[in-house]
Order: C-alpha cells, then structure tokens, then sequence
C-alpha cells in the first residue's frame, strides 16, 4: 500500500507544480497576459483527458504484464526531455496566434512527462484494486488531489519567493526522475502480486474482471454524460473565475493558484469518504451562492471592489464545485469501471476548459462565460433536485432565475452605449461614444473594465490629451518641458491605448509605440484620431514590447514611457529589474524612463523607486489628483540620470515624496510579492 501510495502522492504533487512553474516560465513572452494561465490550463486538462483514455485502455485491452512493459518504455522515453525549460525558438515574434503557439509549446517542452505524470492516478489504482480486490481504491485519488493541492499552496509560498524559475524547472526535473523510479517500482510490485495463488483467485474481482460487483450493470450513456456534466461544469467554473479575479489585478501564479487549489480541495473532500459533502446544506448553499456570484458580477458598482469580488467568487467557487465533485461521488460506479468514471471525469475537464480558453474568446465578445457557467450549474441543479423535496426545486428555479436575469443585466450593460466590441487572446476591447452634444460628444476605449483612453469629438478640442495624459499628468508635464529644445525628441511608448501621447509631438519628432495587441492598433487608427492628427512621426511595433527592444538595436530615446496594462492588471515582467536594463540601453544619456503605475489595488511607487536605487537612477513620483473635467487621476514616476531635468520647476513644483519600503525586495524576473504592494 505504501509504494502506491507514495507514486500517486509524487506524481500528483509533480503533477500540478509543473503548472506554475512552465506558466511563469513564458508568461513574460506574452504580456503578463491572465489568458496564458487560462491557456496553459487547456493544456493540463487535455493532456490529463489523454492519460486517463490511455489508462483506460491499457487496463481493459491490454495483459497485465504487456501493460506495464509499455509504461516503463514510456517512462524511460520521457527522461530525454528533461529539464523543462522551453527553448528560445519558442519566443513569439508578434504575428503568431499565442494560442497555438502556447500549446504547440507545452508539448513540445513538457508533453510526454506531463501525459505519464495524469496517467498514474487512474493506472496505478487499477493496479492497487488488481493487487488487492477486497480494498477500494477511491481513497487513493483523494490522496492524489491533496498531494496536488500541497504542491499548489506551497508554491507561491514555498518556491517561488527562494527560487529562481530555471532551478524551479531543474528541481521539478529531479523530482520527475524519483517519479519514474517509483512508478515502474509500482508496476513491477503489482505484477508479482497479480501472479501468486491468492490473489489470482480473487482477480475477478480486479477491474475488467467479474468479482463481487458482477451484479452491476455496466454505467449507461446517460450516467456517463452526466459523469461529463457534472465535471465539465466545475471545470469551466473554475477557469472563468480565474479570468474573473486576475484580469484587474496582475496574472501571477498567487492569483491562479486560490481557484485551482479550492477546486483541488472539493476532489479531496468529497473522494475522502468521509461525509463532507452533506447534500442537503450545499444543495440550498448553491442556489444562494449562484445569485450572489450572479448579482456581483452584473452589477457595475461592485466591479472594482477587490475584497468583495474574490471573497464571493473564491467561495462561490467552492460551494459549486462542492456540488459537482459531491454529486460524482454519489453517482461513482463499482471499482471495476473505475477507468470509465475518471476518463469521463478528465473529458469533462477538458471540455470545461477548451469552452473558456479555446472557444470563448473565439465566439464571445466579453467574459460572458462566467455569467453561461452559473446558468449552467443552476440548471445543474434543477436537474438533480427533480426526483427530492419540492423546496429544493423552488430554490433551484429562483437560483436559475436570478443567474438569466443577472446574465441579460450584464450583457445589456457591456453594449451600452458601444460601437465597436472586440476579444482575442489579450483581452476584450470596447469602443464607447457618449455626450448629448457636441460639446461633450466623446469616445473612450475600455480595456476589460477599465478606461484606457478619451478623445472629444468637437474639432477644437479632438486634439487635447485626456485622462492619463493630460498636460497636468506626469507624463505630459515631462513632454511638455521638452518642448521648448530645438532638437526633435524620440519618444518610445509601451503600450498605445489610443494613442494619446502622439497629441505631444512637433514636427521632426518620432513617436514609436509598442503594442502586443494587434486589435488594440486597428481601433487606434480606425476609431481616434491622436495619431493621424499628430505632427511627429509615427512608428507602430507589434509584440511584446519587452522582446521587441530585446531584440533591436539602442533606439536613442529621450523618453521612455511604459503604459501597458491589460485591463487594470500590470504585466510584471515590464517592472522588474532586468526590464529596466533592457530601457537603459534605448536611452539617450540622460534620458527619462516613465512608469504609469495608476492602480485601483496595487501600491507600486515603492516598487518603481526600488529599482531606481538599484540602477543608480534620480527618480520623482508626479501625482494628477484628475480635477480638470477631461483628466483622470494619475500616478508617474520619472527615473532617470539628469538631475537638472527633474530640478525643473514645471516638474518639480508638483512631485510628491516618496516613502520607500527597504524591506521589500527588489523585483526581478525571479521574484515580485503582490501580496506585500495591495493598497
């Protein structure tokens, strides 16, 4: 008992640390993008779909010893591709689709161990229940989801605080070679066991044999699609709140990992057998949690509240997936079909997730997922409650009515007022067009939930700089006090919204604008007029914008602004200290590296005037309190080497001392504490 308990306990903790660790491994490839969790995930489910099928059928098609022998090949085979670092040809250039191009990657880098890793749960307790036909082997999965789990919590934690993300990888690799050791240790032990006298009477009651469960009926096709359901739905629940908590805060593994890891601990509560799934209390929990996660992401109001947000949706998670892994249990076959109900278990998995990180973005203009999943986890749940006590069909009829309800609510409010709604892998775009009259007709791009950029209508007033990037902004104060040099000036801009800041060009100056998003470029020609307007010249760069200026010779820029944000999320990889080694070497000497680091929930100034120290910079913090009518509050902060520039007093009348915090770290591209900088 205790060799398989151990393999299955190694191989599900490898199984889900492996998640993190790739995912951080390229997030920087692909803007900090939140949809790279969400795509790395499709992955893990499908692969894990495609071992538990081959669990399935090496168990039922295959000898005992014939079964074995493959795996070990497999097993051995899989060692050649260790470590698990992704090679750099793997790097996009811009014009890629991430998607594929993820996936193509994960499997080129991780895809036999990852698939051998999803293979041992369902595979070594057919060997156990094959080995020892009078004990159950449901208990061993509850083992192998708490061994996930610790892998999960202990990583942000644990890990990724100490250690860079290479010797992550080179530590998962070891860790995968005791994996190998054990499993094929698990094989040959089952075989033995199989083959003396006293087992070999009782095999008939191992899976594909006849044994003590003879008398049950094979699982229906409706029974199997229900298994399907049932996963497919907390699956897709699960993703979709991912999208939900991390597209306004920064996609980072902290904030991947509390999903996963309640979702992970609903598997082990409810395959542990101990009676945590009470039906009675969750089934009226789920329809009272599924109105409040609807009404909480319909209503407007609430959408920047934080607290509110993840502690609703953390809990309305759980509760959810409690009813969908709680009702597998009651509906679990007899050990011999048990490859079945976890094959159907991964397929729905899979399913549930290729919905969110595949089709969605593909058919849906917006997040509406999350809002589809609740209605159907209440549909769900009318389903189930159809044969039980009428009070549970009246709380599952008022669930399902407020999740539609909330749903028509949201959908109603996202169109409000658009004429352009667009989504793709790095988020949802929405031109809005408000005012009554010519003289506030306006309009702005929303990014997610949240104002990337205005411009007014009126032909007097179309070419004055908005929001962020008024002239009392950092930003503009900075531009506007080069404006009185004789040279022209290049600016370079990450990330270009609108393209607001070209409004600040004369003529012989360059603008250039880096851009990861090609939807973000075709709404700034298209829908504003800030750059045709302009009187610099303009160059547009797509990709990521770190790995463009990786990759280019020095640009000699007098100011460097970087203003990418994927809703209100920052891509951290563009705040770290190597990033801002990679700007220096653009820069002219003495030249400004600008960071906007305006955000509802992170305090990053600490952050920024760390890395300043770090690389010997001056640096000065320029708040907008926004009271003009076409501004909005701001937050800059200039880094730079010319202490005359900033001794300036159209810039120095108006910064704000900065408290630095010497006992936080330094950001790198190994390690940030989001946790340490929320307001």
């Amino acid at each position: 008992m205790l060799l398989y308990a151990a393999t299955i306990f190694v191989s599900a903790f490898l199984l889900f640390l492996v998640q993190p660790v790739m995912a951080k491994q390229i997030l920087p490839w692909f803007g900090g993008s939140a949809t790279v969790w969400t795509t790395c995930l499709v992955f893990f489910q499908t692969a894990l779909l495609a071992g538990y099928a081959y669990s399935d059928v090496t168990v039922r098609r295959l000898t005992p010893r014939a079964g074995v022998r493959l795996h070990a090949l497999l097993l051995l085979a899989s060692l050649a591709l260790l470590p698990i670092i992704p090679g750099v040809q793997w790097k996009p250039g811009g014009a890629e689709n991430p998607s594929w191009l993820i996936l193509g990657m994960l499997a080129a880098t991780i895809g036999l161990p990852y698939f051998l890793l999803s293979t041992t749960s369902p595979l070594v307790q057919a060997w156990f229940a094959r080995a020892r036909p009078g004990a159950s082997p449901y208990r061993l999965f509850a083992l192998s989801n708490f061994a996930s789990m610790l892998a999960l919590v202990g990583y942000p934690f644990l890990l990724e605080p100490w250690a860079p993300t290479r010797e992550q990888a080179i530590g998962w690799s070891f860790g995968y070679a005791l994996f190998v050791l054990l499993c094929a240790a698990a094989g040959w032990r089952s075989l033995r066991q199989h083959t003396t006298p006293t087992v070999r009477a009782l095999a008939d009651d191992a899976p594909g044999g006849a044994g003590t469960d003879r008398g049950e009926a094979p699982p229906t096709l409706a029974r199997q699609l229900l298994w399907c359901t049932l996963s497919a739905t907390g699956s897709l629940l699960l993703l979709a709140v991912s999208n939900h908590i991390t597209q306004n805060i920064a996609a980072v593994p902290l904030l991947w990992i509390l999903p996963l890891a309640l979702y992970l601990l609903t598997f082990i509560l409810c395959f542990d057998g101990s009676g945590w799934y009470r039906r009675e209390i969750f089934l009226s929990m789920l329809a009272a949690a599924l109105g409040v996660m609807a009404w909480t992401l319909a209503d407007p109001k609430l959408t920047h509240e934080l607290e509110i947000q993840v502690g609703v949706f953390s809990g309305g998670l759980f509760i959810a997936c409690m009813f969908c892994h709680g009702e597998l249990t009651r509906l679990k076959p007899a050990p011999r079909y048990l490859t079945r109900f976890y094959l159907m278990i991964s397929v729905g998995g899979a399913a549930g997730s290729v919905l969110v990180g595949i089709v969605a973005p593909l058919v849906l203009p917006a997040y509406f997922e999350l809002a589809a999943g609740l209605i159907l986890c209440s549909l769900l749940l009318l389903w189930q409650v159809r044969r039980e006590a009428p009070v549970y069909g009246v709380l599952g009829l008022v669930g399902t009515a407020v999740a539609v309800g909330c749903a028509i609510w949201g959908v109603t409010a996202f169109y409000a007022n658009a004429i352009v709604a667009s989504r793709n892998f790095y988020g949802v775009l929405r031109v809005q067009e408000l005012g009554d009259n010519d003289a506030n007709r306006r309009r702005s791009l929303v990014h997610g939930t949240i104002l990337h950029g205005t411009q007014y209508l009126g032909p007097e007033i179309r070419q004055r700089a908005t929001t962020y990037y008024t002239a009392t902004s950092g930003i503009g104060r900075l531009l506007e006090s080069m404006h009185p040099r004789m040279d022209p000036i290049r600016v370079g801009v990450i990330g270009l919204g609108t393209g607001t800041l070209a409004i600040y060009g004369s003529k012989g100056d360059v603008y250039r604008f880096y851009e990861i998003n090609p939807d973000v470029i075709e709404v700034a020609q298209r829908d504003f007029t800030f750059l045709s307007d302009s009187d610099a010249t303009i160059e547009l760069a797509l990709g990521d914008a770190r790995l463009s200026l990786e990759r280019e010779p020095a640009q000699n820029l007098d100011v460097l602004a970087i203003d990418a944000f994927s809703s209100d999320a920052i891509p951290v990889h563009l705040i770290t200290s190597e990033a801002v080694g990679i700007y220096r070497r653009h820069l002219k000497p003495g030249g400004v590296i600008a960071f906007h680091v305006t955000n509802r929930f992170l305090n990053l100034i600490p952050v920024v005037e760390a890395l300043a120290q770090a690389h010997g910079l001056q640096v000065m913090h320029l708040p907008d309190g926004g009271l003009d009518a076409m501004a909005t509050r701001s937050d800059w902060v200039l880094l730079t080497t010319d202490v005359r520039l900033l001794a300036r007093p159209e810039l120095a009348g108006h910064a704000q001392e900065i408290v630095a915090r010497r006992d936080w770290r330094l950001w790198t591209d190994a390690f940030n504490n989001l946790v340490q900088v929320l307001k």
